[in-house]
């Protein structure tokens, strides 16, 4: 898919509907309830959407909040969770920046949110509809298990650790792969590190009964822990076992505790701190001064609200579980595996650039990569269906959330490109290994057999990259302790 962006400077329009928004005033009484909007063309609309976008979050970055508001109430005329491509993601970007607006009351904030509760079975269902609807984790599953079985050749004693583990499928085509090993199948042992114990019972159950069924001798170890908080004794690594190391979709979330502890290295994060009363006063006073404002100003440093929870982020530091100090960072967790001494460690994380600590940026990348996303969706499933409908809202939708919403610790979506990962990965004593000729023949059939011709792959210096059209989305990579 094109950059959404290209099409301001590109676009055959003879009048541009951009051109016919920056002209119209930003005064409350002027276009309500915009009719105009309801007249656009697909094309047209489209443009309209991405220009509010900008200009929205633009609003949101410099403290503008009641221009914002007027924005999101223009959004939400043309904005759509069951439009077209453009339609659907401006929908959820709408409810990230009015969230990100929203966190300027904590109180509020945690009011609104306090009834949510995270059911086990939603998680299920993301990631099976993921499985179903994306190419993405089935070609991930291929090249790693390929790469995992061409490094265990004669191996008897071989170890995997899954670091997101959410569900037996990969580890069911192995097993199979394995049963058919000439000189008979190594003794597997699997080690499941996942948040929720349910979902690690119900892989333990599911891999013990295709392993039986296999006559594969087989141990399954649960590790329930989110990976910050990982305690690697309990990955109970042994002597004179092979171990293999499957990362999907985890390392980026480690970035957070970087940003956070040098938050709080910073002079910054105390002085935002000590300002958020003297903040919630001003709002207080404007508030009684004006009570028919919706949304008011408040003060911001750098484009974004120095703490998501500003009034609470203080008090619950020290005590969080996911507080740097209960935490490690992303450079000891790296030099935390290659202390593991892995045979073969593949690493499929997403290829974006979503990690800027300036929102505008993140918020521009962010919009560009989503759409492809959901372009992927446009092309292959109904606009009716419910299960893109789940998929865009329950994943995609809380992940857009994620990065324009949220800062510090709790920003856990910060994507970024290969290139970087390269470099951490390598300056934590791994070396690259090539994926396997075979994975990734397997994983070309599997893509040009998938019935959408807008996925493509390439490998690039033994890694590989997915693309849809020309957008970069996920990579793949493969490495080995370095000694």
């Amino acid at each position: 898919m094109e950059s959404v962006f290209q099409e301001e400077g590109s676009s055959s329009v003879t009048s541009s509907p951009l051109q016919f928004f920056s002209m119209m005033s930003l005064s409350p009484g002027i276009g309500s309830p915009y009719p105009w909007l309801r007249e656009l063309k697909s094309e047209e609309r489209g443009l309209c959407l991405i220009h509010l976008l900008i200009s929205c979050a633009n609003h949101v970055a410099n403290g503008s909040l009641e221009n914002a508001n007027m924005l999101l109430d223009q959004i939400s005329q043309l904005a759509s969770p069951d439009g077209d491509t453009i339609q659907r993601v401006a929908a959820y970007f709408t409810q990230a920046l009015a969230d990100r607006i929203l966190k300027s009351w904590p109180g509020l904030h945690r009011a609104l949110n306090s009834t949510r509760i995270a059911m086990v079975s939603d998680e299920i269902l993301v990631h099976k509809l993921f499985f179903d609807l994306f190419p993405f984790l089935k070609m991930s599953y291929i090249l790693t298990n390929q790469a995992i079985v061409e490094a265990m050749l004669g191996e008897k004693m071989v170890h995997v650790i899954d670091l997101n583990a959410n569900g037996p499928d990969q580890w069911i085509a192995l097993l199979r792969v394995l049963s058919a090993r000439p000189g008979g199948p190594p003794h597997l042992r699997i080690t499941g590190v996942h948040h929720q114990k349910e979902i690690l019972d119900q892989m333990a159950h599911k891999l013990t009964q295709e392993a039986e069924k296999l006559d594969i001798p087989f141990q399954f170890n649960p590790v329930v822990s989110k990976i910050e908080n990982l305690d690697f004794d309990k990955l109970r690594v042994k002597t004179g076992e092979a171990l293999a190391i499957s990362c999907i979709l985890q390392l980026h979330s480690l970035l957070a505790l970087d940003d956070d502890a040098s938050r709080r290295r910073s002079p910054l994060f105390w002085s935002n701190n000590s300002n958020a009363n003297a903040n919630a006063i001003q709002l207080q006073r404007i508030l009684q001064m004006n009570q028919n404002t919706h949304l008011v100003e408040k003060d911001m440093v750098h484009g974004y609200s120095p703490s998501p929870d500003s009034a609470s982020a203080s008090a619950s530091a020290s005590s969080s579980p996911g507080s740097s100090s209960a935490s490690m960072k992303s450079e000891s967790f790296l030099n935390a595996l290659w202390g593991l001494s892995p045979k073969i460690m593949v690493v499929t994380e997403q290829d974006f650039n979503h990690n800027s600590s300036n929102l505008m940026e993140r918020l521009l990348e962010s919009l560009n990569s989503y759409a492809a996303l959901f372009d992927c969706l446009e092309c292959t499933v109904s606009r009716a269906s419910l299960d893109r409908m789940k998929i865009e809202k329950m994943l995609l939708g809380e992940e857009i959330k994620n990065i324009v919403a949220c800062e510090g610790a709790e920003r856990r979506e910060r994507h970024e490109k290969m290139d970087k990962w390269i470099q951490r990965l390598d300056s934590s004593g791994f070396a690259s290994v090539p994926l396997s000729r075979q994975g990734l023949t397997l994983a070309m059939r599997f893509m040009e057999n998938y019935g959408c011709n807008g996925y493509r792959m390439r490998e690039e210096n033994g890694c590989v990259i997915i693309y849809w059209q020309d957008r970069t989305l996920f990579s793949v990579t493969a490495w080995r302790s370095r000694r």
